[in-house]
């Protein structure tokens, strides 16, 4: 699991990109939970999802 997976963090799930992009809510264990933009709330298992971290432009 990425050290940067940390509640705040922005993703994105590759095989569901019509999700949008996810704030991740919260961590445990291999299980985390992000609010995707277009799905909501959704609890996935890093085990079997590596998600993309979203990188922000910052002025």
């Amino acid at each position: 699991m990425s050290p940067f997976l940390v509640p705040g963090t922005l993703v994105r799930h590759p095989e569901c990109p019509d999700w949008g992009i996810g704030q991740i809510q919260s961590v445990v264990g291999p299980r985390v939970t992000v609010n995707f933009e277009h799905e909501g709330k959704v609890v996935l298992n890093l085990a079997r999802v590596d998600l993309e971290i979203v990188e922000v432009e910052r002025d």
